[in-house]
């Protein structure tokens, strides 16, 4: 069982999955917060990807899932947060390089281009890869202005 807790929010075209990728997470032993959208209306990707970029930069969660329908919505909002390393991913591949070469804490899911089956091998990669350090620490830490 983990302990991690994990910021998720999704606009409207990624409720569907943020749901189910929450019930997943907490099956699978997460603390999860829910920040919404909490209806598959019509919402603004911002009103969702600010709060959980919050939360993950200050510490008060591990990492965060972010889910709209091409995910670059979602990525542009969280990355103007300081702390915040969002990575868009399609593959479970890019996941696990976006945790271990650019310690990504943010995973973005494009729901209008992945399944749910997939959206769930992309998040789990994400959540069991670890930064490697070493020659991407270096990297990484250039990345804030």
């Amino acid at each position: 069982m983990s302990t991690e807790k994990i910021a998720i929010g999704a606009d409207h075209a990624g409720f569907e999955y943020k749901e189910l990728l929450k019930k997943w997470l907490e099956k699978n032993g997460y603390s999860v917060k829910d920040f919404g959208t909490y209806s598959s209306d019509s919402a603004d990707y911002p009103d969702f990807a600010h709060p959980v970029a919050s939360g993950v930069e200050k510490k008060e969660f591990d990492l965060g899932v972010l889910i709209c329908g091409s995910a670059n919505g979602v990525a542009m909002t969280a990355n103007k947060h300081q702390g915040i390393r969002a990575a868009i991913c399609w593959k479970e591949e890019l996941a696990e390089l976006a945790r271990t070469h650019n310690n990504a804490n943010v995973l973005c899911i494009p729901a209008r281009h992945v399944s749910i089956e997939l959206a769930e091998k992309i998040l789990d990669k994400f959540l069991h890869s670890a930064f490697e350090g070493g020659r991407h620490a270096k990297r990484v830490d250039k990345i804030s202005c």
